[in-house]
């Protein structure tokens, strides 16, 4: 973040990487827009949150995004140390030096650093950007009054071919009508920094395996099986690729859910022999799934009635 400003002294801050270009794309359409942007890259709406606000926490998060990726999970007891000294998974949070934790640090000694940086934090109505606002905002109190958010809340744009709609991501909005949603940015206040602080808190210690959002800012934990049901409903008596299983299911929720995060839902339901797998447990694509028992017994009768 060393050039952090622009002339406007202004940061954009998106949680997941999807979020970032079309943001930019904007900037070619209205220079006193121009700033750079920082994109945090864990999705806090799945896995486990608590205590995420300390070194042990931030540790025992990397572990599951270990698992998540299909690598062997350090031992649970693991100090900080030990668990970011374990192999560096291909996920957000794996690694401490680049991980969200640190920029955050990052971010906090730059807005000391430079008292003219304004921030805006650009929010979808969706558990990731409400969660990752949630999870930032209550790390910036000492900064009140150069905060602002821009949060896209059941707000009607223009598609492509002029239709409205009403997006839940900002991958989802054409550049030029960033445009417009620049209009939206607020100051957060003191008293939603007190509030959404205290809600960031409660997600902690909740600590539920999946988060949505039910409107507005309102999340809800629910555990991590969550999905386990819909994930058993595309399987059936024959081998199917996972990855298939989890396209399915995915092309059925209103809100998208990460991929990796069923991908794993998947394996644990092997585990728990809740569904038979071949190939190697690894990603969505170096394996397939059926329901227990199913297809084996109609192999036989169906080769004898082909000869």
């Amino acid at each position: 973040m060393s050039n952090a400003t622009s002339d406007m002294n202004l940061l954009h801050i998106v949680f997941g990487p999807a979020s970032a270009p079309a943001l930019a794309a904007a900037f070619e359409l209205e220079e006193t827009l121009k700033g750079d942007i920082l994109c945090f890259e864990d999705d806090l709406s799945v896995g486990p949150l608590f205590i995420l606000d300390t070194k042990d926490g931030q540790a025992n998060r990397r572990q599951w995004w270990q698992q998540l990726a299909g690598l062997q999970p350090q031992p649970v007891a693991a100090t900080g140390n030990e668990a970011a000294n374990a192999d560096a998974a291909p996920a957000p949070a794996a690694e401490e030096e680049n991980g969200d934790p640190e920029k955050a640090r990052q971010l906090k000694a730059l807005l000391k650093a430079e008292p003219e940086l304004e921030v805006w934090i650009w929010a979808g109505q969706n558990a990731r950007d409400v969660c990752g606002y949630y999870w930032l905002v209550s790390q910036l109190y000492d900064f009140a009054g150069r905060i602002h958010i821009i949060y896209l809340n059941n707000l009607p744009f223009l598609n492509e071919k002029g239709a409205v709609f009403y997006p839940t991501h900002l991958h989802q909005i054409l550049p030029k009508e960033f445009l417009k949603a620049r209009k939206l940015a607020r100051p957060v206040s003191l008293a939603e920094f007190e509030l959404d602080g205290d809600e960031w808190h409660r997600l902690m210690n909740e600590n539920a395996g999946v988060r949505l959002l039910e409107g507005g800012k309102k999340i809800k934990g629910e555990p991590a099986v969550f999905y386990d049901k819909e994930l058993l409903q595309q399987c059936g008596k024959d081998f199917r690729k996972a990855a298939k299983v989890v396209g399915q299911v995915t092309g059925k929720l209103k809100y998208p859910v990460m991929e990796q995060y069923l991908s794993w839902r998947l394996k644990e339901l092997v585990k728990e022999e809740k569904l038979e797998s071949k190939g190697e447990l690894k990603t969505m694509k170096d394996f397939e799934v059926k329901l227990p028992g199913a297809g084996e017994e109609t192999e036989a009768p169906n080769a004898e009635n082909a000869a």
